[in-house]
């Protein structure tokens, strides 16, 4: 299974993006999918992550109220929507899936998708 991210882009502050992240297989049942970010010289921080057969969401504070993570389970497609961006957003966002597991940390997610840079400019 390969995960395809798409959406990133150059925004001013308080402007949206959407994310997209789609399973390349229709068969594919994860645990959960989310979304993490990275700015160089930093490591990989969580965003936000969605429980696949339930759907409950948990998001990192920062992005909490602003960033909303949803799923479309037949197309096996996750879309993060991010409104009120601050430049403190701007990473190269990556989403992932989670075979066995659901949380916050990267290790529990065991297929990644190719990075996606979201700018947010001041």
């Amino acid at each position: 299974v390969q995960l395809q991210a798409s959406g990133g882009g150059l925004v001013q502050t308080g402007g949206s993006l959407r994310l997209s992240c789609a399973a390349s297989e229709r068969t594919f049942s994860p645990v959960a999918m989310g979304w993490f970010r990275q700015t160089p010289g930093k490591q990989r921080e969580f965003v936000a992550t969605i429980n696949w057969s339930g759907g409950k969401t948990y998001y990192a504070d920062s992005v909490l109220g602003r960033f909303a993570l949803s799923r479309d389970s037949a197309k096996k497609t996750v879309v993060l929507q991010m409104n009120s961006l601050k430049p403190e957003d701007t990473a190269v966002y990556f989403c992932a899936a989670g075979t066995t597991n659901w949380g916050t940390f990267p290790e529990v997610y065991d297929i990644w998708g190719q990075g996606t840079q979201v700018t947010v400019s001041s």
